[in-house]
């Protein structure tokens, strides 16, 4: 059907959307790891079948990572609502009642002069910090976790949960080569998520630090291990240290 697509690239993207901006669009971010993804896409695709006038929109989360980043998308299900690139729902699971209870709501609905404000039924805005570091604090902070251990590891979730494929398959890879590694979840401060993008001049997660020095994400990281780099930089700062000693 012509009102669903599937996102080839970013520049795909923002075509369908500024296409017509006064146009419902439903994105609809999936990964194929993710069971309830394939569910959830049929019921996407049942919905768009209900709602012409709406533009729905599937975006793999992990091969589209700038524009799952740009909706800070945590967790597989997800979807957003939009009128033209203004925000009017999000959500985090397979719920397909509350889908087409804001569908309904929403193609239906006239624009509004003034922006809509996000909706949420999963997660609640989080209450404000009774300081708000500075961004030098903010920079202390993140170089003093990046020199937490040999190897830091700063993921989406945990080592026993990872909330993506990218933080999950880095976990794996780490814990193939038998590296001790110490890690952080960015999505337990914001602060830290925003500032290690700037101090390390690197927009996505994970991200993997050596001696307080970033390597990379995945596919850098991928890389170093099947070309014998990693193991390079990796041993050779340890014999570097006993020599020292």
């Amino acid at each position: 059907m012509s009102n669903l697509v599937d996102v080839t690239s970013p520049e795909h993207f923002k075509e369908l959307l500024s296409a017509d901006l006064n146009r419902v669009s439903c994105l609809n971010f999936w990964a194929p790891w993710a069971e309830p993804c394939a569910a959830f896409t049929e019921v996407v695709k049942s919905e768009a079948g209900k709602f012409s006038s709406v533009l729905f929109l599937n975006i793999e989360a992990e091969s589209m990572a700038d524009i799952s980043e740009s909706f800070d998308i945590e967790a597989v299900p997800s979807f957003l609502l939009l009128r033209g690139h203004t925000l009017l729902a999000r959500h985090s699971g397979a719920d397909a009642a509350l889908l087409h209870s804001l569908l309904t709501q929403h193609a239906a609905s006239a624009p509004s002069s003034a922006p809509s404000a996000p909706l949420s039924s999963s997660t609640a805005t989080p209450a404000a910090a009774p300081h708000q570091r500075t961004e030098a604090e903010i920079e202390a902070r993140c170089k003093q976790l990046m020199n937490k251990h040999k190897v830091m590891l700063f993921m989406k979730g945990n080592p026993s949960a990872p909330k993506c494929g990218f933080s999950r398959q880095t976990v794996g890879l780490l814990r193939e080569k038998g590296v001790e590694f110490a890690w952080f979840d960015i999505f337990s401060d914001e602060e830290v998520r925003q500032g290690l993008k700037k101090v390390n001049d690197w927009p996505t997660f994970p991200q993997i630090i050596l001696n307080g020095e970033l390597v990379g994400g995945l596919d850098i990281f991928k890389e170093m291990v099947e070309d014998g780099t990693w193991d390079e930089m990796y041993n050779g700062e340890e014999e570097g240290d006993e020599e020292e000693k």
